[in-house]
């Protein structure tokens, strides 16, 4: 009697396990696709009613100012560190085969056009082609350049796991002013932290206020966009 008893304790455990696990699968896929359904929906208007003149106009101006590709497309990790080809427009001027290094404050590199760009986060806008493509979300953990990620992945606590999501245009992080160089360990410990904070909170509720503070940042100009 007492087996019988432990054996239909434990399958009951099972089974209520069996629930929930279920329960919070359904509720991750639920999630997952009205995250897909919310970029689709911002990166299609964005693309229709914006990136249709605004790529043509910039490319030009980009070409007309200083030589080179209008374009900057830098290979970086996407989620689960799956690469893809990150669209920015370029800011700064073009030498072939350039070695990464992070922009500073007054960097000679960047162009008249590329510091307003940066400023504003025009650069960016290209990304949304990125998201319409799978390998970004409009609100995420920002994708970083492969030799920062290389510098920090197996250094810096939770730095990987902010890859468990796909990076983002803009993020938590960007949005309350941790962005720019981070020449100094602590900055890029705060990032991580708001990473890790959004990745816990997500929603698309959350994904519309960064969005807006993001608006917001970038019509006052961000005095961390060098």
């Amino acid at each position: 009697m007492q087996a019988s008893s432990t054996n239909e304790r434990t399958l009951q455990l099972y089974l209520n396990y069996d629930v929930h696990s279920r329960a919070r699968t359904r509720k991750r896929l639920i999630a997952g696709l009205k995250k897909r359904a919310f970029d689709l929906a911002v990166a299609g208007i964005v693309s229709v009613s914006v990136l249709i003149w605004l790529i043509p106009l910039l490319a030009l101006l980009i070409r007309l100012t200083s030589p080179g590709p209008a374009l900057f497309i830098q290979v970086r990790n996407g989620r689960n560190g799956r690469v893809f080809p990150c669209l920015k427009f370029r800011t700064m001027t073009y030498e072939r085969g350039a070695q990464f290094r992070q922009a500073t404050r007054n960097d000679a590199r960047v162009t008249r056009i590329g510091r307003f760009l940066r400023r504003t986060n025009l650069d960016e806008m290209p990304q949304f082609l990125n998201v319409l493509a799978g390998h970004m979300s409009v609100v995420g953990p920002r994708p970083h350049p492969l030799p920062l990620d290389a510098k920090h992945w197996d250094t810096l606590p939770g730095y990987r796991e902010r890859y468990v999501v796909r990076p983002g245009i803009t993020g938590l992080a960007q949005a309350r002013g941790a962005r720019g160089e981070t020449d100094e360990p602590y900055k890029m410990k705060i990032r991580v932290r708001y990473d890790h904070l959004y990745v816990r909170r997500q929603s698309t509720r959350l994904d519309a206020k960064i969005c807006w503070w993001t608006i917001k940042a970038a019509v006052g100009g961000n005095k961390n966009a060098w």
